[in-house]
């Protein structure tokens, strides 16, 4: 695993979108792999002003997100469809048909997996994948004891998540429990990743992550295993 340090969040957004736009300019057709919550925000900003300012071009780019929450429709205003649309989506020119994002209102939420992960097989995998980091580990929602061999699956998110992810919603009984996530499987098929850590709150879960052996009770750490991954850490995430 290679590490990138910056000193603040937004080198760090500033970093993230170079790389996404860096991909984008060489391959067109590239595939990218996105990732919800309050660290990409600012990767968002950047790109939307590299669209604008810089010319950059995401017609011909395919997206897929990490997750969405199981009961939540897209016109949910904490749904992430939405969240993907107002903070990214509707201000480059990606085109609609080329956004993928797990449908947390779907009859049928195993043929959704299975439907989703053939997406993946078939149009991708991302050629840059963004991650973010929980506190307990977790990667997209695969939370700790997920196994390292899961595809998209539906999971029941840990308490420690849905109180991180509380405010967001009115209260922490909004929260939904469970969500639809790539697998840890799904997520090691991408051929970069770029894991983001920003903030002091994400300090103990950078250096677990440093220190320890790839163990599934912290999912993040079997990153380690992938060829072509990178921590991008500014300085009260690194310690």
């Amino acid at each position: 695993m290679n590490v990138v340090s910056v000193k603040d969040y937004q080198e760090l957004s500033e970093y993230t979108c170079n790389e996404i736009e860096r991909v984008v300019r060489s391959t067109p057709h590239s595939v990218l792999g996105l990732a919800t919550g309050g660290t990409p925000l600012g990767t968002y900003r950047e790109m939307i002003n590299g669209f604008k300012e810089r010319n950059v071009d995401y017609r011909h780019v395919t997206t897929f997100n990490l997750d969405e929450y199981i009961g939540l429709g897209r016109d949910h205003p904490q749904s992430y469809y939405t969240y993907m649309m107002n903070n990214l989506f509707k201000h480059i020119n990606v085109s609609p048909e080329n956004i993928h994002i797990p449908n947390g209102s779907a009859e049928e939420m195993d043929s959704e997996c299975l439907r989703y992960e053939r997406l993946i097989e078939e149009i991708g995998p991302p050629d840059l994948q963004i991650l973010g980091i929980g506190s307990n580990g977790h990667i997209g929602f695969n939370e700790p004891g997920t196994s390292i061999t899961s595809e998209t699956h539906i999971v029941e998110l840990a308490e420690s998540t849905r109180k991180a992810n509380a405010r967001y919603f009115s209260s922490l009984d909004e929260v939904p429990q469970h969500a639809i996530t790539m697998g840890i499987q799904s997520i090691l098929k991408s051929k970069r990743i770029l894991l983001l850590a920003s903030g002091s709150h994400k300090a103990k879960a950078v250096k677990t992550l440093l220190e320890c052996l790839p163990d599934e009770q912290f999912p993040a750490s079997v990153l380690k295993g992938h060829g072509d991954v990178t921590l991008v850490v500014d300085e009260s995430a690194g310690g």
